[in-house]
């Protein structure tokens, strides 16, 4: 198979020939469809064994299904993710209990699912009852903050999103936020908890908002800055007693199949718009700086190289 190997150069990339991947019995072999980088596959980059395959998450279709019996079929469409990495590639190992079975849609939509959308689901379900309650969500234009503005407002939450960008606020309405503010400054309620997906500053803001008894989740740390919070932050009254801070990582949650599923099929969500490419300018995407344009860049594989019409899987074209 072809893959994206590192390279000696910091943070290069290679499109080489790599094995085959050999699965445990508790995995299944994907073939790999399309992959959208998250800012941590990006991150990750500098410090990875040279020659390994980087990649944490997307979507394709079952070749070989796991020799235990578990999980999705042969020549199911699934989404999968494992912080282990290896998805830069035509084909990778998987454990069934993080790959789940998707609804007929097109790859590259299903690709920007895996860890945004299933790390916004479990951030949110860490608040418990959201119902009529003022939910925060700091950074709410990013993949993780869009997909948490639509579950809390599915969830009955009232939806506070901050975004810098105004003219994404329209967008986040229409996602269900009920208020739309630039910085964190102009929100002047407190709230019952709150998502954080930027860090520095942020964080020590919003946990400045919170009410009795309320937390907020720590899910990034896009700022790039140090949280500094003031003296006598964590003295506590009656107006501030209770309150906490939630560290999170994706990887120590467990049994994601189920949500994941649901998330995969789930013809209704808003992936937000997507620029595709062709998996080719993956290397050249990142030694320009990993920019991203409004839309989630979402890469699609190439299997025509290595795989004749014989040795392909059943026929799952994107739906029309």
């Amino acid at each position: 198979m072809l893959a994206w190997t590192t390279t000696d150069s910091s943070g290069g990339l290679a499109l080489v020939e790599a094995p085959d991947p050999v699965p445990l019995p508790h995995e299944l072999i994907v073939r790999v469809d399309a992959f959208a980088p998250n800012p941590g596959d990006v991150a990750a980059l500098s410090t990875a064994p040279r020659g390994s395959i980087p990649g944490w998450d997307g979507s394709g279709v079952v070749l070989c299904p796991a020799a235990d019996g578990a999980g999705p079929r042969q020549g199911d469409r699934v989404v999968f993710l494992s912080l282990s990495a290896g998805g830069w590639a035509q084909q990778r190992a998987v454990p069934h209990a993080m790959t789940a079975t998707a609804a007929d849609l097109p790859h590259a939509r299903l690709a920007t699912l895996p860890v945004p959308a299933t790390s916004a689901l479990r951030a949110l379900r860490r608040l418990g009852s959201v119902l009529g309650r003022r939910i925060l969500i700091v950074g709410a234009t990013s993949s993780v903050g869009r997909f948490a503005v639509q579950l809390a407002a599915r969830s009955g939450a009232r939806v506070v999103a901050v975004a810098r960008n105004v003219q994404q606020h329209a967008a986040l309405r229409a996602l269900g936020a009920e208020e739309t503010h630039a910085t964190l400054s102009s929100v002047k309620s407190r709230v019952h908890g709150a998502i954080d997906v930027v860090g520095g500053q942020h964080l020590v803001d919003a946990y400045a908002l919170l009410e009795p008894e309320s937390t907020v989740i720590a899910l990034g740390h896009a700022a790039g800055s140090g949280e500094h919070f003031p003296y006598g932050a964590f003295v506590a009254d009656p107006m501030t007693s209770g309150r906490s801070i939630s560290s999170f990582f994706l990887g120590a949650e467990s049994d994601l199949a189920p949500d994941m599923a649901y998330l995969a099929q789930d013809r209704s969500l808003d992936v937000g718009d997507l620029d595709r490419r062709p998996w080719t300018d993956l290397a050249s995407w990142i030694e320009q700086g990993a920019t991203r344009s409004s839309g989630r860049i979402v890469f699609e594989v190439d299997h025509r190289a290595t795989m004749t019409t014989e040795e392909a899987p059943t026929d799952r074209s994107e739906p029309r």
